[in-house]
């Protein structure tokens, strides 16, 4: 959990209002409102959802971590030719929102250094790589590039960034 000025970061419960959140992709929308609890009890993705400490019910954003095998095809050549001969471990941010009210005021910032600090305490334990992010469109891969991201080879929309890369 973080909190930072009020907000908290948490994982998705069922007191959150999912119905209300709204962050201009219907796609994200509907995914948190009909499908991140599935998810969750399926244990397909965790999903954590930031909130104002005054309003715990209200989501502001959220993003889902999962897992997933990098093949080294899609890795640039320096990268890949350092690496055993199959496929590497990473964490997968694979939806990232905040809503429409509190967009443009670091909250989506906020949402992928909390998702960076969970996935580097996790490999801690177990064997990661890399960070992969899904990015919607080219406004969302420059939010991830500004962040040291870079483009998978086959995949203009999906980057990742070496957890050995990363200094907190």
């Amino acid at each position: 959990m973080i909190h930072i000025p009020t907000l908290m970061i948490t994982a998705l419960g069922p007191t959150h209002g999912r119905k209300d959140f709204k962050c201009g992709a219907e796609i994200l929308d509907r995914y948190l409102e009909k499908q991140a609890g599935q998810d969750v009890k399926r244990r397909i993705s965790r999903v954590y959802v930031a909130t104002d400490l005054q309003h715990p019910q209200v989501i502001i954003g959220f993003y889902t971590l999962s897992t997933l095998s990098i093949d080294l095809k899609q890795l640039p050549d320096q990268l890949a030719q350092k690496l055993p001969r199959h496929p590497v471990p990473a964490a997968l941010i694979g939806r990232l929102a905040v809503n429409k009210t509190a967009q443009g005021q670091g909250v989506g910032t906020m949402l992928l250094a909390d998702a960076i600090k969970r996935t580097l305490a996790v490999s801690d334990q177990i064997a990661i790589y890399a960070i992969v992010v899904d990015a919607m469109n080219d406004n969302a891969s420059k939010f991830y590039e500004q962040f040291g991201f870079t483009r998978l080879s086959d995949d203009p929309q999906r980057l990742f960034l070496p957890l050995k890369s990363i200094h907190f």
